[in-house]
């Protein structure tokens, strides 16, 4: 609105009166006001329009993700969807290995109108019982099997690691080591059934020393590196269920004087933006964790609007696509790829 008034020469109150319809704008202030819109492609949130005047929505995050990029991803969409939609956030850290009853406690003293949960946090019953319990919409993202009771933004994630080492198969890749997430979180089994179901159908080799675990963090991708590395075997390729620990096993690839791509292709899971600040660029399913976040803050001002007017409102659960994204960490042995984007 501000450049919209900047551009028309105007006050952001004649803009908001041109939007309301108002007969106290001069027809020439209208004209400017409309030219200015349709050169900057403005459209007014409609459904922050409707709560306008209405007590702000107070929507609770709760937080406890071991890695920084995907926090920051999330985070970056959060903001600019809850500064268009009369969203005022209350934050709260839930530290991982600690109960979450005390911090979910304090959350819900705070006169919530609904809340947001990334993973791990999504998964825990401790977490979303007592919200659901207390009559507080919920909106989960990037959470694995859906609860039929809880909001859901989500990838497929069974598809997307299905299709990740389908790619890997096609280049030539046999014997492919694949490194899983943490087993508290709902997305580890999926991902693990994806690289297997296309193994069993592509004649992979489905030796189960290849299949090590970690924890979505950088040092579990360290130590899960050097197990399958160390192995008489080793594999061609590596998939690790997320950037952090795909970028630990280029680390210790490094170390070993193996080339990336050349001696072991490695590929991720989620396209932060690690994947794209180490050397050589990660090839990794890119998972809009940013676009996610900002449909949350949509989702839950729907849910709140429909409870405002005296609605019950509807469950809402999104599947959102995903896209591979090759860069410069995988080939057949020995054969450097150029950027692109997976068809």
């Amino acid at each position: 609105m501000a450049d919209v008034a900047r551009m028309a020469g105007v006050s952001e109150m004649t803009v908001s009166r041109v939007m309301n319809h108002s007969d106290k704008v001069h027809e020439d202030t209208r004209n400017k006001v409309a030219q200015a819109m349709a050169a900057l492609s403005y459209a007014p949130n409609q459904l922050a329009r409707g709560l306008a005047g209405a007590r702000p929505i107070r929507a609770g995050f709760m937080y406890s993700y071991p890695t920084g990029p995907y926090l920051t991803e999330f985070l970056r969409g959060l903001l600019a969807a809850a500064t268009l939609t009369n969203i005022q956030l209350v934050v709260e850290k839930c530290e991982l290995g600690q109960s979450p009853a005390a911090p979910t406690q304090r959350m819900l003293a705070q006169q919530l109108d609904g809340m947001i949960l990334p993973p791990p946090l999504c998964d825990m019953l401790a977490i979303t019982d007592p919200v659901l319990a207390a009559g507080i919409p919920l909106v989960a993202v990037a959470c694995g099997p859906i609860d039929p009771r809880i909001n859901a933004i989500m990838i497929d994630d069974r598809q997307a690691a299905y299709d990740m080492t389908r790619h890997l198969l096609r280049l030539g890749h046999r014997r492919i080591g694949f490194i899983t997430g943490n087993p508290e979180q709902s997305v580890t089994k999926p991902r693990l059934d994806g690289y297997r179901a296309a193994l069993q159908e592509c004649g992979g080799d489905m030796a189960r020393e290849l299949v090590v675990p970690g924890m979505f963090h950088y040092r579990s991708g360290l130590e899960a590196a050097e197990t399958l590395l160390a192995l008489a075997e080793r594999p061609s390729a590596v998939f690790a269920s997320n950037d952090d620990m795909a970028a630990g096993v280029v680390a210790v690839a490094h170390k070993m004087g193996l080339d990336v791509p050349g001696d072991l292709t490695v590929v991720g899971f989620d396209d932060t933006a690690l994947a794209t600040t180490i050397w050589p660029e990660l090839t990794t399913v890119h998972q809009p964790i940013a676009d996610m976040a900002e449909m949350a803050v949509r989702c839950l001002v729907e849910q709140v609007k429909q409870i405002r007017q005296r609605k019950a409102p509807l469950v809402q659960q999104q599947v959102v696509e995903f896209t591979l994204i090759r860069r410069q960490s995988d080939a057949a042995p020995r054969l450097r790829p150029r950027s692109a984007v997976l068809a």
